[in-house]
């Protein structure tokens, strides 16, 4: 297989991956669409979901929103999501571009992404414990216009601009290091009628006090 198709096959991978309702299977979830559901505080999840690898994203934690064990695709299954309600999947292929994608159903866990907004943080948890910040940069919505094609174009709802299969991928899943979440749309009850993708660039502790003052209304005074 030569390296052109290798990648047609990965990029189509990334883009079909949560296109399928599954069933849903009995596990515990942790989001605040459910009613009456709360949320575990940072420290309580982190020690749920590590396992001492120091290298392996196991869970994904954004306030007031959810906080969700990271699971891995099997090698050589880059169709692979979790059927698990509680659970994100660490796309393989974004990692091959090192980048880190994490994918959902969007009847499942993908069904939160929607409340995550720009300027939101979003913290990965890695299996040794340490936490890794990103700041959602943007959220983008696209139309499968052809929704059973994975070859097929793409409109952004924002702009009405019209991407191919191919550039779509680049726009999301290249670049410098970032953190994409991906899922669908439905709409009129097709499952697989778009994609939503959130955009998140890491963040230092500085960045992130910065921030914080901002939202608050504080001014750092030198």
């Amino acid at each position: 297989m030569s390296s052109k198709t290798r990648f047609a096959h990965f990029m189509a991978a990334a883009l079909i991956s949560v296109m399928v309702s599954v069933f849903v299977f009995p596990a515990r979830i942790y989001a605040l669409e459910e009613p009456n559901s709360v949320l575990p505080n940072l420290p309580s999840f982190i020690e749920a979901v590590k396992d001492g690898n120091p290298g392996t994203p196991r869970g994904i934690y954004v306030p007031g929103v959810m906080a969700y064990n990271i699971v891995q695709q099997p090698v050589g299954n880059a169709n692979y999501v979790s059927a698990d309600v509680a659970a994100v999947t660490e796309f393989r292929t974004a990692s091959a571009y090192g980048n880190l994608g994490l994918l959902a159903h969007n009847d499942l866990a993908g069904s939160a992404f929607s409340q995550i907004k720009a300027g939101d943080t979003i913290l990965i948890v890695y299996g040794d414990g340490h936490v890794q910040r990103f700041l959602v940069k943007s959220s983008e919505r696209y139309q499968a216009l052809q929704p059973l094609d994975p070859y097929g174009n793409f409109q952004e709802l924002e702009t009405g601009n019209t991407l191919t299969a191919v550039q779509l991928f680049n726009r999301v899943y290249n670049g410098n290091f970032h953190l994409t979440l991906q899922t669908c749309i439905e709409k009129d009850g097709n499952l697989s009628w778009g994609r939503l993708f959130i955009i998140a660039v890491p963040i230092n502790d500085q960045a992130l006090n910065a921030l914080r003052l901002h939202r608050t209304g504080l001014a750092v005074i030198k």
